[in-house]
């Protein structure tokens, strides 16, 4: 695939699996055997990591959930996403208690594409900050 076909995978995975929730999506965009790099040593790093991730931790707790795509730089089968994922503090994040506040997560992604779907994924957030904050 193109770099530019590359980036519209993670685009869509970004519109359809973060901000949508949408199952049928995530399960066509991610591959069976997809290896998150960047989940915490210990816990699954499968596709289920992926969508734990944004199914049962971010978007419950974030009302008007939305994914802002600043920059995406591809390269062979990677795609480099810098963007952030916003919205209202609306539910329990990670043991913190909705505030009703604004947040915003940003992030650094780097996914390997192959055959049209998320292979590999690598990340950085300042999801730790924003935990911190909302505690403050």
């Amino acid at each position: 695939m193109s770099a530019d076909a590359n980036k519209a995978v993670v685009r869509r995975f970004n519109r359809q699996v973060i901000e949508r929730g949408d199952w049928a999506s995530f399960e066509a965009l991610i591959a069976p055997d997809f290896v998150n790099r960047s989940a915490p040593a210990g816990a699954p790093n499968g596709p289920e990591s992926m969508w734990n991730t944004f199914a049962t931790v971010l978007r419950p707790a974030l009302a008007d959930l939305s994914v802002t795509i600043h920059d995406q730089i591809a390269e062979g089968d990677k795609v480099t996403t810098r963007k952030t994922i916003s919205g209202t503090h609306a539910g329990p994040l990670l043991g913190v208690e909705a505030t009703g506040r604004p947040l915003a997560i940003d992030v650094i992604d780097v996914v390997r594409v192959a055959d049209g779907r998320y292979a590999e994924h690598w990340g950085v957030n300042t999801l730790a900050a924003v935990l911190a904050q909302l505690k403050g």
